[in-house]
């Protein structure tokens, strides 16, 4: 079942435009079993366009993520092709090794087979895992796996690829250009792009803007204490179960 979000109140108002129906939508960088907070963002939006065409950076979220184990957190890094002073871009970034997939899916086994869910989500990860070993690029593993996970979680938002919509510009202009053939009315942000975006252009296109917010996510119990709230989705799922999509949700637990 889908979930309904709620909406955040929108912090810039737009110039007037002419009557059209509603959207709103996040522009990010697809990222490797990103961590609750990701597919809140994703949850809240009509549509999410994966920012993939800009350049790849390294010991980032692109190919990496922690998840909470006997000994504490441990990163699960997907190794890329990544040389020189120039990056290429995330879509175009390339897996080197093909075995990653083996070995992360055997340390999610060997972290979380206590957790109270874990078994009933075994199948389904082994599998997407066995899937995502055969992939060249780091771009359709982020995808395969947030696809999969938002069926999981009961979120139904459309995931599009920012190349579908022939962005233009750099930064600010560029984000506007995306919502503007996306037909977006409002564009959600995460908050550290308060450092550098442009509210201005945003008003002059009509387009509302909005902050996400990261604060507020009730606590869980989790198999290996103290609780950490900066691991993978993988843990919130494992850990709760059926009851993972109101983990996203910033209000507290009845």
């Amino acid at each position: 079942m889908s979930i309904k979000p709620s909406r955040e109140r929108v912090t810039q108002s737009p110039k007037s435009t002419p009557a059209m129906n509603p959207k709103r939508i996040a522009i990010v960088q697809s990222n490797y079993i990103p961590w609750k907070g990701y597919f809140d963002m994703i949850r809240q939006v009509d549509e999410f366009i994966l920012l993939d065409s800009v350049q790849y950076t390294r010991r980032d979220w692109r190919n990496r993520n922690r998840i909470k184990s006997r000994g504490g957190t441990v990163w699960l890094t997907i190794p890329v092709k990544a040389t020189g002073r120039y990056l290429q871009s995330i879509r175009e970034t390339e897996i080197s090794d093909s075995g990653w997939a083996e070995r992360h899916w055997g340390k999610l086994k060997d972290a979380y087979d206590e957790a109270p869910h874990f078994q009933a989500h075994a199948q389904r990860l082994e599998t997407l895992y066995g899937k995502a070993s055969g992939c060249r690029l780091l771009s359709d593993v982020n995808r395969l796996f947030l696809q999969d996970l938002c069926c999981l979680l009961g979120i139904s938002t459309r995931l599009t690829d920012d190349y579908e919509y022939h962005p233009t510009g750099s930064k600010t202009e560029r984000l506007v250009s995306l919502c503007q053939a996306a037909g977006a009315t409002e564009y959600l942000s995460g908050p550290a792009a308060k450092d550098y975006l442009t509210p201005e252009v945003f008003a002059e296109a009509g387009i509302g803007l909005s902050w996400m917010r990261y604060d507020g996510y009730p606590e869980y119990p989790q198999v290996h204490p103290p609780f950490e709230h900066a691991v993978s989705i993988l843990d919130v799922l494992v850990h709760t179960g059926p009851e993972a999509a109101r983990h996203l949700q910033r209000e507290p637990l009845a």
